[in-house]
């Protein structure tokens, strides 16, 4: 299915990419807005995008959102991750939205996705030390006293924790021989008494941590959705989790590529421009086809989505998760190879494509995971 913009959308295209290139589009600017790469999300410049409306491009109406859908979330993110736009807590700020608008009260609602259009980070917490793929498995427990639940656990790998307004928390409320069962969703605010957020380094900057809650207590009305219910309500957000992964994995790799090809026509060996060489050419035809493979795979199924909201593409959806972030993790690698030393170096971007686009093939499910399911699809 071919994906044609309406006027309104290109307009908005424009609009995104005018913005990244005015107020990211030199490396000076984005090592500043970044302390030199250490810090992904820049929060003044993500409250300048929420005054732009742009953080509600995909909350409904009735939430001071724009009621877009995943089509044009896709553009956007596609857009500010070519444009390496710093405000890394606007995709997980999107997949932890999910929950909220589709099992949330009306007041859960009002707080989140309101505060997400006015600029607020949200941050999901499943991974565990004992439970990343096999999100089954993990301990960390909820128990219900007085009106209250206390939560006492660890979670890991918790993406922008330390700018979030609330930790949407998946956790233990039952002990089942069923490990899928008994899992529940809990919102948890920022300042709850007890919860200490950690700081993990990684070469990509500070993006994830470790979360410590010791007797956390939230009021029973922060249960989102059903109590035991938590596996059925992240089932129904993968479509949502998975192309937001892959549209802004498309954008990255574009970047890369494009960075790549002007490369290789400016830099000069024996005597012509090193993209001359077929050595060269030939692979980097390869990885341009590889690249136009994903955008349409992507806005396939966007456009999927988008005509049936309710229904689970997991085939689909994990196919647009892997195929990109595999495509993106190429892209950088080919970049700094066929770039040589200037690759490695950090006078160059394409050394920073490769921290960030290697990660992509295991957050929201590594790729063997994706393969995994695929493969069930087929009855496998």
């Amino acid at each position: 299915m071919s994906l044609i913009l309406t006027d309104e959308q290109q307009d908005f295209v424009a609009a995104v990419r005018d913005f990244c290139q005015r107020e990211a589009g030199t490396r000076e600017q984005r090592d500043k807005l970044t302390d030199s790469f250490a810090e992904p999300h820049n929060v003044a410049l993500y409250q300048k995008v929420a005054d732009l409306g742009w953080t509600g491009i995909a909350i409904p109406e009735a939430y001071g959102g724009a009621g877009g859908g995943a089509v044009d979330m896709c553009l956007f993110l596609e857009e500010i991750s070519y444009g390496q736009l710093p405000i890394g807590g606007y995709a997980v700020t999107q997949i932890s939205a999910g929950p909220y608008e589709k099992f949330g009260s009306d007041a859960q609602k009002e707080e989140v996705l309101g505060g997400i259009v006015a600029g607020n980070v949200e941050a999901i917490a499943m991974s565990e030390p004992e439970a990343g793929s096999d999100v089954g498995a993990l301990r960390c427990q909820a128990v219900r006293e007085n009106g209250h639940y206390v939560i006492n656990g660890q979670k890991t790998w918790i993406s922008e924790a330390h700018y979030a307004e609330h930790i949407l928390l998946v956790c233990r409320t039952d002990a089942t021989e069923k490990k899928h069962e008994g899992m529940t969703m809990l919102m948890v605010p920022k300042d709850a008494e007890g919860m200490e957020i950690r700081s993990i380094e990684t070469m990509g900057g500070r993006v994830v941590n470790d979360v410590f809650f010791t007797d956390v207590r939230v009021p029973a009305e922060n249960l989102i959705g059903a109590e035991g219910g938590a596996w059925m309500q992240l089932m129904a957000g993968l479509n949502t989790e998975r192309l937001i992964i892959a549209a802004q994995s498309l954008g990255f790799a574009r970047r890369a590529f494009d960075d790549l090809l002007a490369y290789v026509k400016e830099r000069r060996q024996f005597g012509r421009p090193i993209g001359s060489f077929q050595a060269l050419a030939h692979r980097i035809a390869d990885l341009g086809t590889e690249v136009e493979v994903c955008r349409l795979l992507v806005y396939d199924v966007a456009q999927k989505v988008d005509a049936n909201p309710g229904v689970l593409l997991p085939r689909e959806a994990s196919m647009a998760k892997l195929k990109v972030t595999e495509t993106g993790k190429k892209a950088a690698l080919e970049g700094m190879q066929m770039m040589g030393g200037y690759g490695y170096a950090t006078e160059y971007d394409m050394e920073r494509h490769v921290r960030q686009n290697l990660v992509s093939t295991i957050y929201g499910g590594t790729s063997e995971i994706q393969r995994e399911i695929i493969a069930k699809t087929y009855g496998l």
